[in-house]
C-alpha cells in the first residue's frame, strides 16, 4: 500500500538485554550490512524534537495505539547542525510511512518561537502542512530526544535492524541545537531497542536470526519515554 506516492513498511519493536544485542549483532554482521553512514564504530547519535500541544494529542494518540495517527519531529545526527530534516512519521493500520525535507538551523529556531507566518507560502509541501497543525492542533516543539542508534542492512525486502540505547530526555527544553542541553536517561541501562524494519517481507534468514534471540515484542516509543517525567 502506499499513501501520496510513499511505500509503507512494516515495524516491529522489541526490547532486549544487552547481552542479547551483543549476541544477535555478532550473527547479523555475517549476512547483514552495517550503515555506511555511520562511524567507525558503527553507530551514531540521533537528536529528535517531537511537536504535541497542550492537550498532548500525540502522545494520548500512541498510548491509545490508534491506527491511523501523524506525528512531526525535527531531527539531526551527530549534533550536525548543518543538516536537519523534518519529518512526518503516519501510521496506517499497521503499516508506517515517512516524509521528510531538509530545513535550516535558523528555520527551526523561528518555528520554536512561533514565528510561523512564512511556512504557509513556503515551496516545502510538508512545512505548509506542518503549519496547518500548528494553527488547527496549536503543536509546537514539545520535548527532545537523544539516543545511539546501530544500523545493520539487507537488500532483500529492504531490511533494516537498529539497535537503540542510551535514550534520553530534556524533559520540556526545546533547545534543540545546542550541544550541551541537558539530558536525562530514561530507558533501563540494561534494555536495547531493538527495531526491525522492512517492506513486503522478511527474510527467513533474518527471521530466524531474531526469533532465536530472546526478545518480547513491545510497543516502545522514544517520544513515549520522554514524556514519562511530564
Amino acid at each position: 500500500m502506499s499513501m501520496n506516492g510513499f511505500k509503507g513498511r512494516r515495524e516491529l519493536k522489541h526490547a532486549i538485554t544487552h547481552a542479547d544485542c551483543h549476541l544477535l549483532r555478532n550473527n547479523l554482521r555475517h549476512v547483514m550490512m552495517p550503515d555506511p553512514h555511520a562511524k567507525q564504530d558503527g553507530r551514531y547519535l540521533i537528536r529528535s524534537c517531537y511537536f504535541d500541544n497542550v492537550d498532548n494529542k500525540v502522545l494520548i494518540q500512541k498510548k491509545e495505539g490508534l491506527f491511523h495517527r501523524d506525528k512531526f519531529r525535527v531531527r539531526l545526527y551527530d549534533y550536525n547542525t548543518e543538516f536537519i530534516q523534518l519529518e512526518k512519521k503516519s501510521k496506517r493500520n499497521n503499516l508506517c510511512y515517512k516524509t521528510k525535507c531538509r530545513i535550516t538551523a535558523e528555520e527551526y529556531e523561528r518555528i520554536r518561537s512561533g514565528t510561523i507566518d512564512w511556512m504557509e507560502h513556503d515551496p516545502r509541501s510538508l512545512i505548509r502542512e506542518l503549519y496547518i497543525h500548528m494553527n488547527l492542533f496549536q503543536l509546537k516543539p514539545t520535548t527532545v530526544v537523544d539516543y545511539v542508534r546501530e544500523v545493520f542492512i539487507y537488500e532483500q525486502g529492504n531490511v533494516r535492524v537498529t539497535f537503540d540505547s542510551s535514550v534520553k530526555t530534556s524533559f520540556r527544553n526545546t533547545d534543540f541545537l545546542n550541544p550541551d542541553l541537558m539530558m536525562v536517561e530514561t530507558l533501563d541501562p540494561n534494555i536495547v531497542i531493538l527495531e526491525v524494519k522492512f517492506d513486503e517481507y522478511l527474510p527467513d534468514l533474518i527471521k530466524n536470526l531474531l526469533s532465536a534471540s530472546n526478545t518480547s515484542k513491545t510497543a516502545f516509543s522514544k517520544y513515549q519515554l520522554s514524556r514519562m517525567y511530564g
